[in-house]
């Protein structure tokens, strides 16, 4: 935690600005002193220093920092508890040929840890059978529909990813039909588990492992590490090859980016590897993907975020969930540009489906937080709003209002949706707490996001639950936020040298957050609204030198207000900067994050 006594209370005297909180510097005097140390032991440019000091690097880690491999940072797989049993289960599935069956998620966490998986077993000679649970009829998580269904078709051995460490009933069935079960999640899990033969989840209260910031398919990377090692040393491999698990961290990267875990130590490793895995195009699935997605340059996170992501959540969201997997695991190109379009275009009726859920939302969330906009959190809920896309519509209310924020669906007498959190506020703790005060049917998941299934008749009673334990850590989060910058630049400077350079330090997301740069004094030469909800701004500085900036969704509120108002008056603008790739040239943008009067 940076120490704001021994550093300038403010950046550029900004007090307040548009969005109404304070700029401040990244670096106290420990932080800058760091930075001096970096650039001259280091030998590198005091800007990266910086950047690489303000996320609590050293002089003595920069150069490894830089370059991570997975060789210096892979832990020990068995520090996972249940791994050892996990790994000795599914040697014996392989050795023997057994039928084994995948439970996935219908998110990209779930999509990109099946296909792990099951690529990994078809390499091994076997045909596993993969199932992904249509998110209306069946719901998260195992069932016992479906663990009949693979007893039906002669499993002997259900792996569940990305699900699993809360699903009781479920797993009792699986026991009573003879299935033995191996869970790999890494959800928060409750003190008293589930019946499976091994949970393998960093996030179980008596795990030790350290490991709790994984993705799924980071922990079912951990698991296939531990089973290649184990079947070389049965001789498993003797006389063939083993799967190159280097070239599958594509998808562990796309998990892990999609799933926004924290991208430090080991995950900033698997997406710095895998992005280069996926540059290789040797994933007919991702390349057809990323090229109708217009991905511009070499793959990103950016990509794999906002482009990627989203395409194969939209089979989950409201097409066919299995079509993600299939996508990822298809080897024929004809096959997978088919599929890829298909998803483009769920992806593009998903957009118009949120945006009529969106504005219902809001008018709902304004009407109860009053003029005022009191309240700790927001649950809203509407009769025709599809399950697929409540999740995205409480991002959206929890962006715009800045308060975790709940959308529910409601069908019959039950009302099913998500919730996202807000930095400092663990929603997935007060969710389970909801749980064990039988407040809720159903509940899970973890600090920044959480699905939940309750009566309708009982919905007064969640958000007044939500106020009483949120209210503290919700104050405590909006009194401690704050902007903060790493340096201040000007138009000039911001060429697409001086990014490419930042983007070693990188890649940048939660966990390891984007460096902000502020760009003080410069005139609004050109304000613009584009699309339904973004503002484009020309900004130059006082040699004349032009940034062209972009505010994503800000046209209806605070900022949009204040670029509107400002046209031709000096100004500072703060935000992280970005390559623009149009036919065959780079040129810098700024992702414009707030603004300030000068």
């Amino acid at each position: 935690m940076l120490d704001f006594a021994n550093k300038p209370r403010f950046f550029l005297d900004v007090e307040r600005s548009a969005l109404g909180r304070p700029w401040r510097p990244r670096l106290d005097a420990a932080g800058e002193a760091q930075a001096l140390a970096i650039a001259q032991i280091a030998g590198l440019p005091d800007l990266m220093a910086r950047v690489l000091a303000g996320r609590g690097v050293t002089a003595e880690q920069a150069e490894k920092y830089l370059d991570p491999t997975i060789r210096d940072l892979m832990p020990e797989p068995f520090a996972l508890r249940d791994m050892e049993t996990a790994t000795a289960r599914l040697v014996t599935a392989v050795t023997r040929g057994e039928k084994i069956a995948i439970f996935g998620d219908y998110d990209v966490d779930g999509a990109t840890s099946a296909a792990l998986l099951a690529e990994y077993l078809q390499a091994c000679g076997l045909q596993p059978m993969i199932h992904i649970p249509d998110r209306v009829f069946e719901g998260y998580g195992p069932n016992v529909a479906a663990l009949r269904g693979f007893a039906e078709a002669g499993a002997s051995l259900v792996v569940t990813v990305d699900c699993g460490a809360t699903s009781h009933e479920a797993f009792a069935e699986a026991k009573a039909l003879g299935l033995d079960v191996v869970v790999f999640d890494h959800h928060q899990a409750p003190e008293i588990l589930p019946p499976a033969l091994a949970l393998v989840d960093p996030n179980r209260q008596d795990d030790l492992s350290g490991l709790g910031y994984l993705s799924a398919a980071g922990v079912v990377y951990m698991a296939l590490v531990a089973l290649n090692r184990a079947l070389r040393q049965a001789g498993f491999w003797s006389g063939k090859a083993a799967p190159d698990l280097l070239e599958a961290l594509d998808l562990v990267a796309l998990g892990a980016v999609a799933d926004v875990v924290p991208l430090a130590g080991l995950n900033r490793a698997f997406v710095v590897k895998g992005l280069q895995a996926m540059s290789r195009r040797r994933r007919p699935g991702l390349a057809a993907l990323l090229d109708i997605a217009g991905a511009d340059g070499p793959p990103r996170p950016y990509h794999l975020g906002f482009l990627v992501g989203p395409r194969i959540n939209a089979g989950g969201r409201i097409g066919d969930a299995a079509l993600g997997v299939k996508l990822l695991m298809s080897r024929d190109e004809l096959e997978a540009r088919a599929i890829a379009e298909e998803l483009d275009r769920l992806n593009r009726e998903r957009q118009q489906i949120e945006l009529a859920t969106l504005e219902a939302a809001e008018a709902e969330a304004l009407a109860a937080l009053g003029l005022e906009e009191r309240g700790a959190a927001i649950v809203v809920a509407g009769a025709d709003w599809r399950h697929g896309v409540v999740g995205l519509v409480a991002a959206r209310l929890k962006e715009r209002f800045n308060r975790p924020a709940f959308a529910l669906s409601l069908n019959g007498a039950a009302a099913t949706g998500s919730g996202r959190s807000i930095a400092g506020v663990d929603l997935g703790r007060v969710v389970r707490a909801a749980v064990e005060a039988g407040l809720l049917l159903k509940g899970g998941g973890h600090a920044m996001a959480a699905g939940v299934t309750l009566e309708k008749t009982r919905l007064g009673e969640f958000r007044a639950f939500l106020e009483e334990k949120l209210a503290a850590a919700v104050a405590l989060a909006n009194a401690n936020a704050a902007l903060d910058i790493d340096a201040a630049l000007a138009a000039g400077g911001a060429i697409p040298a001086l990014v490419h350079s930042i983007e070693r330090a990188g890649p940048f997301g939660a966990g390891n957050p984007e460096p902000i740069f502020a760009f003080a004094n410069h005139r609004l030469v050109d304000v613009v609204q584009v699309g339904a909800d973004h503002m484009r701004v020309r900004a130059a500085a006082g040699d004349g030198q032009i940034i062209e900036a972009i505010a994503f969704r800000a046209a209806r509120g605070a900022l949009g207000a204040f670029l509107g108002d400002r046209r031709g008056q000096l100004v500072h603008l703060a935000g992280a900067l970005a390559i623009n790739r149009y036919g065959g040239r780079e040129k810098t943008q700024l992702r414009l994050l707030d603004a300030a009067a000068a």
